[in-house]
C-alpha cells in the first residue's frame, strides 16, 4: 500500500446538498425554506436572543448582573472547637478531615478558624489559619503548619 492508494471508507464522505437547483433535485424552487415569511428571506430567521416576542430571559433577570470570579478560592472552614474531641498528639491534615466528614474532596483548601475551645495538643496542617485559631492551638500546646495551596 502506498500513499496514493489511501481512500476514505465507503460512506465516510457525503456530498453536500445543492439547494435551489431545479425540482428534479428535490430541493428546488423554495430550496427547503418554505413559502414566504422571515425564514424564506436572505438573512432571515430569528436570533438566539429572540423568544417569540416574549420578554427575553436576559431582560427578565436584571438582578443577575455581574460576573463570577473563576479564580476565587473558597476555603472549607473548620473550627478549632470541632477538633477538640480528637485525642492529643493527633496530626490533622486533609485526609483525616475527609475521613471525619469535614471535607468532600481531599484537595479542598482548608481554613481553620478560632471558634470554640481547644484543650488538647494537636498538630494541624491547613492552608489558612485565623489569628485566634493559631493562639488557641499554641496555647493548648499544639502547632499550626501552613501548607501551600495550588489549584
Amino acid at each position: 500500500m502506498q500513499l496514493h492508494d489511501l481512500r476514505p471508507n465507503k460512506g465516510a464522505k457525503k456530498k453536500r446538498k445543492r439547494v435551489g437547483r431545479g425540482i428534479a433535485a428535490g430541493q428546488g424552487k423554495t430550496a427547503g425554506r418554505g413559502t414566504k415569511g422571515q425564514g424564506a428571506r436572505s438573512g432571515g430567521g430569528k436570533g438566539v436572543y429572540f423568544e417569540g416576542g416574549q420578554l427575553p430571559l436576559a431582560r427578565r433577570l436584571p438582578y443577575k448582573r455581574g460576573f463570577t470570579n473563576t479564580r476565587k478560592v473558597y476555603h472549607k472552614v473548620v473550627n478549632v472547637g470541632d477538633l477538640a474531641e480528637l485525642p492529643a498528639g493527633t496530626t490533622i491534615d486533609s485526609e483525616l478531615l475527609l475521613g471525619l466528614g469535614f471535607l468532600k474532596k481531599s484537595n479542598d483548601p482548608i481554613a481553620i478558624l478560632g471558634n470554640g475551645d481547644l484543650d488538647v495538643a494537636l498538630t494541624i496542617k491547613a492552608h489558612k489559619f485565623s489569628k485566634s485559631a493559631i493562639e488557641k492551638i499554641e496555647k493548648a500546646g499544639g502547632s499550626a503548619e501552613i501548607i501551600p495551596f495550588s489549584k
